[in-house]
Formats: C-alpha cells, sequence, structure tokens
C-alpha cells in the first residue's frame, strides 16, 4: 500500500479505521468464542502502522510480532484473510495455521509476524541484507514493542544493519508496556531513540498517536533507505487502550484513569479533527466513509465465520518442500572418473560450484571473509565474490542466523558457517522457532533455503566448548534436514544437494575427517538426502555408524573379520531423514545390529534407530539391539580423559563380538 496524491490525509484516515474496526470486531468475536486461541488487538496504535506503510510498495518487507494485527491491514491484508485467519479458517491468510500472532501475506510483503519477542528485528535485517544482494531499491521493515530493545536481537540487529548500511526501517512501538511490565522499570535508558544514536543510526522519536508525525519521519526514512543511505530507527510513543490480550484482566499493572487519559489522544480523533480544520473533507464524508468501513468490515466478518476449516489431512502439509527434480543420484560410483580429494576441499569444490551458478548465494560467519573459514571452508572465495557474498560477520551468532531467515525469505539464499556446533547454540531459538517452522506457518509460500554449516565431533583437546554434536537434538524438530557425511565423496554430494533444495538444512562435518582423503567423482553428482550407504556388506552382524565412527568401525572390521565374524556397515549419512528401510534390509540377513554413536546415549540418534528397528524388525532379530556411545560427560580436555569418553576401535570391535556371541 502506497500514500495516494489525491488527499493523503483521506487514505491515512480510511486506513486507521479499518484497522480499529476490524479490531473492535475481533474483540466482539473472542468473546463469542469465534477465536480458538489468545487475541492481541492493536487499538490505540494504528497511527504507526498506517504512517509507516503508506510509504510501502507491495515489494517491500514487513515484520512483526504477535500485535500484528494493524501491521498486516496496513500493508494491504484483505480484511477478510485476517478475521478468517483469527477464526482457524482455511480462508485466513496462514491457512489457519497461525492464529493472532503468525500472520503471512507474502504476495503483499507481509513476511511474517512472530510469538517470540526479537526475531523480527534480525528478520528484517537479513531481508534487507538480501535486497541490498539482489541490487534492488526495495525497503524491510520491523515492527517491534519497547520490550524487544532489551533483547539480544536488538542490539545484534541494529549493529549489523548499521556496519552494512542496509535498506532497513526500525519501528519501535513504545507503548509503556511489555505484556504488563512497565518499560521504565526494566530499562537503564528509557530513550529507544537514543539507542539507535550509539549504533550510528539517525534516529528519533515521535508522537506515536500522531498519524501526520509518523507518515513523514517514516518518509523521509523509507527514502533515505531506497536511496542506498542505511537503516533508520523510530521510536513511536504510543499506548494500546485494550488489555495486552482479549480476556487478561487490565487494572493490576496500570490504571483505569490512565487508560482513559490515552483514549483522549485516538489517534482517529485526532485526524478526524485535523480533517474538519483544515477542510480537507466535510462531516458528510467523513461520516460515509465510517458507514463504509464498519459494512466492510462487517462483511468480512461475515464471509469468514462462513469458511470451512482446514481440512484435517492438510495438517502436516508443508513442513518440507516439495522435492526438487534435479535428478539426483543416491549413489555416485558410476559417473567417471575420480580422484583424492580431502573432505574440505570436496565442500570447497561444491560450494564454488554452486555459487558460481547462483547469485543469490552468500555466506556469513567469522572469519570466512578474507581469512577463509577456520577450516578452509571457503578458501579463495572471497577473492572472487567479494565482501557482500562472503561476509565476515560480528560475532553474534543469533543475530547472523537470524539474518539469515529473513534473508532466504525476502529470496536469497544464505549459508551460515559457524565453525563449531557449540557456538550455534546461541541461535537454537531463530533455527527452530523461526527458520525450522517458516515454510509450514506460510503454508509452503515462503521457501527457507538456508544451509547452516560447522564442525562437530571430540578430538584435538578442543574441551567441551568446540566438541559438541547435537544432531539428535535438532533431528528432533520437524522442518529441518540433518546431514552427518562421513567421506569426501559423501560430503561433496550431499552438500551440493543441501545449496540446491529449498530446505533449512544442518550440514555437521567431524573435524577429525576434515583432512581426510578420499575418491570424488570429477563430473557434477548430487546425493539424496535419506539415502544411507552400505560402506561395507556383511553376514552376521549390522553396524550403523556415523560420522567419525564409521571409520573406527571399518578399522575393528578387518581385526574381526581374521576372527571370522562379517560386519555389514551402514553409515545413514542423514540424520533427518533417517534412512530406517536400509537398515532394515541389512538386519534381516544378519540378525543383529549394533549402533555405535560418538555422541550421549540417552535420547540419542541410537535410541530412535532402535526404537525404529524394534518396532518394524523385532521378528528378524536375534539378540537384543545394542547401542555403543560416548560417555554421559561434557568432555574433557586432558588427552588421557579424552580417550576414554568416545568409543575407540577396540570399545567397537569388543561389543560386535559381544553381541554375535548372544
Amino acid at each position: 500500500m502506497t500514500l495516494s496524491s489525491s488527499r493523503p490525509e483521506l487514505h491515512l484516515y480510511r486506513t486507521l479505521l479499518l484497522i480499529r474496526l476490524v479490531e473492535e470486531r475481533l474483540a466482539k468475536s473472542h468473546q463469542r468464542g469465534l477465536i480458538h486461541g489468545a487475541c492481541h488487538t492493536y487499538v490505540g496504535q494504528e497511527a504507526i502502522a498506517t504512517g509507516v506503510c503508506a510509504h510501502l510498495r507491495n515489494d517491500d518487507a514487513i515484520f512483526s510480532t504477535h500485535r500484528g494485527h494493524g501491521h498486516a491491514l496496513a500493508k494491504g491484508l484483505d480484511a477478510v484473510q485476517l478475521i478468517a485467519e483469527l477464526y482457524g479458517r482455511e480462508t485466513g491468510c496462514s491457512r489457519g495455521r497461525g492464529g493472532s500472532m503468525h500472520l503471512f501475506a507474502p504476495e503483499i510483503g507481509l513476511l511474517g509476524t512472530s510469538g517470540i519477542v526479537g526475531p523480527c528485528i534480525l528478520q528484517a535485517t537479513g531481508a534487507g541484507y538480501g535486497f541490498k544482494l539482489m541490487k534492488t531499491d526495495r525497503v524491510a521493515v520491523a515492527f517491534f514493542g519497547d520490550g524487544a530493545v532489551n533483547n539480544g536481537a536488538f542490539h545484534e540487529g541494529l549493529n549489523m544493519a548499521s556496519i552494512w548500511k542496509l535498506p532497513v526501517l526500525f519501528v519501535c512501538e513504545n507503548n509503556q508496556f511489555a505484556t504488563e511490565v512497565p518499560f521504565a522499570s526494566v530499562a537503564g535508558n528509557s530513550s529507544v531513540a537514543a539507542r539507535g544514536t550509539a549504533y550510528g543510526l539517525p534516529s528519533v522519536e515521535v508522537d506515536g498517536n500522531n498519524v501526520l508525525a509518523v507518515a513523514s519521519l517514516a518518509g523521509e526514512a523509507i527514502q533515505r533507505a531506497r536511496n542506498g543511505g542505511g537503516p533508520s530507527l523510530i521510536e513511536c510513543k504510543t499506548y494500546r487502550t485494550r488489555p495486552h490480550a482479549e480476556g487478561m484482566g487490565d487494572f493490576t499493572y496500570r490504571s483505569r484513569e490512565e487508560v482513559e487519559q490515552w483514549k483522549t489522544q485516538c489517534p482517529i480523533a485526532r485526524l478526524k479533527q485535523h480533517l474538519l480544520d483544515q477542510n480537507l473533507a466535510s462531516p458528510t464524508e467523513i461520516e460515509a466513509i465510517g458507514f463504509e468501513i464498519a459494512q466492510q468490515t462487517e462483511a468480512a466478518h461475515q464471509v469468514a465465520e462462513q469458511s470451512a476449516y482446514p481440512a484435517p489431512e492438510t495438517a502436516t502439509d508443508h513442513v518440507f518442500a516439495a522435492v526438487s527434480e534435479l535428478g539426483f543420484r543416491d549413489r555416485p560410483e558410476d559417473i567417471g572418473v575420480t580422484r583424492e580429494l580431502t573432505f574440505m576441499k570436496a565442500t570447497l569444490e561444491a560450494l564454488t560450484e554452486e555459487m558460481a551458478k547462483n547469485s543469490k548465494i552468500f555466506v556469513l560467519g567469522e572469519g570466512i571473509g578474507v581469512r577463509g573459514g577456520n577450516f578452509a571452508t571457503t578458501s579463495g572465495l572471497y577473492g572472487i565474490y567479494g565482501p557482500e557474498r562472503l561476509r565476515d560477520t560480528p560475532i553474534c551468532e543469533r543475530g547472523f542466523v537470524g539474518l539469515a531467515g529473513g534473508a532466504a525469505m525476502a529470496g536469497t539464499r544464505p549459508v551460515v558457517d559457524f565453525m563449531f556446533a557449540d557456538f550455534v547454540l546461541d541461535a537454537a531459538g531463530e533455527i527452530i522457532n523461526q527458520i525450522a517452522k517458516m515454510q509450514y506457518m506460510s503454508s509452503g509460500r515462503l521457501k527457507m533455503p538456508v544451509l547452516l554449516r560447522g564442525c562437530i565431533g571430540v578430538g584435538h583437546a578442543a574441551a567441551t566448548h568446540h566438541s559438541g554434536s547435537y544432531y539428535a537434538m535438532y533431528a528432533n524438530f520437524p522442518g529441518l534436514r540433518v546431514v552427518v557425511p562421513s567421506s569426501p565423496q559423501d560430503a561433496k554430494g550431499l552438500l551440493k544437494t543441501a545449496l540446491t533444495c529449498d530446505d533449512p538444512v544442518l550440514f555437521l562435518e567431524h573435524r577429525e575427517l576434515m583432512a581426510m582423503k578420499g575418491p570424488v567423482p570429477e563430473e557434477e553428482y548430487f546425493i539424496d538426502f535419506g539415502q544411507a550407504a552400505v560402506v561395507r556388506s556383511g553376514t552376521d552382524i549390522t553396524v550403523v555408524a556415523l560420522a567419525l565412527m564409521v571409520h573406527k568401525t571399518l578399522a575393528a572390521c578387518g581385526t574381526l573379520e581374521a576372527e571370522g565374524l562379517s560386519v555389514e556397515l551402514i553409515d545413514p549419512r542423514t540424520v533427518a531423514p533417517l534412512d530406517a528401510e536400509t537398515i532394515l534390509k541389512s538386519v534381516s540377513k544378519t540378525g543383529r545390529l549394533l549402533i555405535v554413536d560418538e555422541s550421549f546415549g540417552p535420547c540419542g540418534i541410537g535410541a530412535e534407530i532402535a526404537a525404529q528397528l524394534a518396532d518394524r524388525g523385532f521378528d528378524f532379530l536375534d539378540a537384543p539391539i545394542r547401542r555403543l556411545n560416548g560417555k554421559q560427560s561434557p568432555t574433557p580436555y586432558s588427552p588421557s580423559l579424552e580417550a576414554v569418553v568416545v568409543p575407540t576401535v577396540e570399545t567397537i570391535a569388543q561389543a560386535i563380538r559381544d553381541l554375535c556371541a548372544d
């Protein structure tokens, strides 16, 4: 929605009134039980969304919070789609998947609202990065409340936007309370605008109930962003005159008198008076607009209430993107000449090939630019593509992972190189609550081609903050692909797939394998996710192992073969999706199953494999399923301690002997 040049004040008035009447309709519907969950209304704050969105084009992006109805309507969302979403109907803007707090309409640049405080700041920063990378003049806007400015996302987002001069407008709707906590009681510096200045952003405070003042400042900031002038922050002082959410008590943390006083500053009444005082509209015309919007709102309610609920069988649609038809192969042995490459060189080759093909791929991380990455994962690429596509970041994992999510939503393909898996735990909320859920919540209209890669595994006396794996944890969450290759050949083929699929992928590389050499085809190839590899054929026992444990098991197999034991070794290669079929087929032949996993045992990937095989292959088993895991302990530093917390070649061999003896 953009501001009309003919009587723009009337355009603003119509939007203000639409937001107010829709919200009042939704408040009544909540009382009737038509809204099945929370309902956070925007009553009292309408001037902010109206004034900002009046300057935005359809292809500009906005990101918002749990209180996002007004932003959605101001950006151009049809009232039917908003109301139907809160009613849980299939005609809702999120197809009934989101309700009040999760509104998506990418067709008009509404890229999402969130029930978590802060992500919208990082996502808007990411969209701004994407717009800059794609050489457009599009702008991203983040709307957030005063509570978010005490969140790390505020610091990380504004800092990144500032240093890279991104086309982003940050709009703080300071309505005095974060839920029910007074902002003044939790802010060492209660001036949000002053905080923006500290990051080098043009920052200003404005009366958030004066739509003309908001529109004027927003117009300047948006034009500055379009012209390459970088980000801005506007702090809008306002007040919500309804409870935090419908049905909640309202007068324990604030007084009735305070609410009534703020109602006298109603943005609609103020603009109406301005229209009359300046002879911009007659009382009759204003009354006619009110009648028209009221009729429109009631009609939207009627259509929404009569709409059908989503079909139950669609409940799990769009967890993942549709499979791309690129002709992937599950094994590349048949495609020509191979040469010896290290694991690291194989993945670098994959990234190099795909970056040459796709200008929307860019890499984020600490030291991945001129330095080429902690493990040379981007070596030489900075000289080809420069800082926009090989972007060294501040040390702010939550920030740049959240940025990657927003950049993917805006149409680019980010690669996040986080060095060690332990580090990215700081960004777990962005991965699990945002990136993994975005395709589902948007009913497949937003793709999330985010590749998150880093090192796992115990070794080199790295101690407890540089040795984690965590693949079992991430495999638990719908929407994520989790890849754990064990050879250079698999690493390249799987990374090529990760760089061309539309799902978020966690690509975990064991540090002890990075220098390992192996055959890699010269010809281009891909390896499908969810296709296990039979590394070694055997008849007496099936062993399933991942990453470094594949090679330790292979080392044990030589000794065991001399003892007359034939081991079939299966490498799942991906833990999400997990190829249970290949494991089941092997166990049907061998009758025994051992799972070797460097990571902890309880709730691990071994437990999942054991549960699936016990359920589906019980009749094939001649002995109980066994697991061999690393110790349930943080990783120690001293070599004598480190050596005993993970399975060794000897302990693997003995576990195989013991199970074959059962």
